[in-house]
């Protein structure tokens, strides 16, 4: 055993206002056309957001500005420059291929309900639990000593004084039954109130790790949001942790990895490996092209608006169940 770490950030910091934003739009579209194609790209900081894609889609335009201030702020000067999708990355999504390369990792463990990483879920969770009641910027981590106890607590939230922030954090801790070291670091560079985008900027994709399995898995290294069901390293993704859930239950392992690794305009998997308790095999039993992943998880749905929040895995969607 070894010490293991994870961090949350909270639905207001920079980087996840991005994500959200995001994938409203893509949700915008697909509440209008299912089959739209969407790679919307999110960057704002310091009252400016600027929104870049490719989009191809028969829905009426999108209202991108009020999207953008729906969720980061009425006071925010926004650009947009989309463009249709590349007709050479079209050519091969028509035919049914993978809409780019890329390897998908899925995982799943039996350390908590979620079938998530215990550090993952309890940073995670202590985000949700100071976020109910200050719902502005703020990060969460958590350091899980060797013998399973808390070795420390970091929290850090805009516009909530020191002692307050300490007051929520210990009734988390007493809320979950959590013994330890439990060394605490409150705001640990002092108490703080300019926070999103006035504070830092933000773009879609910074926060990988937090949106996978903490740091303890490796990821493939493909962003999820804004993208559109035909880029596999979304779908894909989702659909290896479906498998990794499936199997842990299956063989009642303790811990399951997916590997599924795809080539653009191509259908099939050039690999497609399921890892279980360490012992390696290739996964059979599912449909592993793109078309087949959608149809089996109905991913052409207005839902990912709610993905890019607290992570896309372990919140009750449904390729984790």
């Amino acid at each position: 055993m070894f010490y293991r770490t994870a961090e949350s950030v909270s639905p207001k910091h920079p980087d996840k206002l991005c994500d959200r934003i995001s994938d409203a739009i893509l949700d915008a579209y697909l509440a209008e056309d299912p089959n739209a194609r969407v790679a919307a790209e999110t960057c704002g900081g310091h009252g400016v957001v600027f929104v870049t894609g490719e989009i191809t889609s028969s829905a009426p335009e999108v209202d991108i500005p009020a999207i953008v201030k729906r969720i980061a702020g009425d006071d925010l000067e926004v650009h947009t420059k989309i463009v249709k999708q590349s007709p050479e990355i079209a050519q091969g999504v028509d035919t049914g291929g993978a809409g780019d390369q890329g390897i998908m990792i899925g995982f799943a463990c039996d350390e908590t309900p979620e079938l998530l990483p215990r550090e993952v879920v309890l940073s995670r969770r202590l985000n949700q639990f100071i976020y109910d009641k200050y719902p502005y910027d703020g990060k969460t981590q958590v350091t899980i000593a060797p013998d399973g106890s808390i070795d420390s607590i970091v929290a850090s939230f805009q516009n909530v004084p020191h002692d307050e922030l300490e007051k929520i954090v210990r009734e988390f801790i007493s809320a979950e039954g959590l013994e330890g070291k439990l060394e605490l670091h409150i705001n640990p560079a002092g108490d703080w109130n300019q926070g999103g985008f006035d504070a830092d900027t933000g773009l879609t994709g910074r926060k990988l790790i937090v949106d996978n399995y903490g740091p303890r898995v490796a990821i493939g290294g493909g962003c999820y949001s804004g993208k559109d069901p035909s880029k596999v390293d979304r779908s894909a993704a989702y659909m290896a942790r479906k498998i990794a859930v499936d199997y842990l239950r299956k063989r009642k392992a303790h811990e399951v990895l997916v590997r599924l690794a795809y080539a653009i305009g191509y259908a099939e998997p050039l690999e497609k490996t399921v890892i279980i308790d360490g012992v390696p095999e290739e996964i059979a039993g599912y449909d592993l092209t793109p078309n087949g992943i959608i149809s089996y998880l109905d991913l052409k749905r207005p839902i990912y608006e709610k993905t890019a929040c607290y992570g896309h895995y372990g919140e009750g969607f449904d390729w984790d169940k």
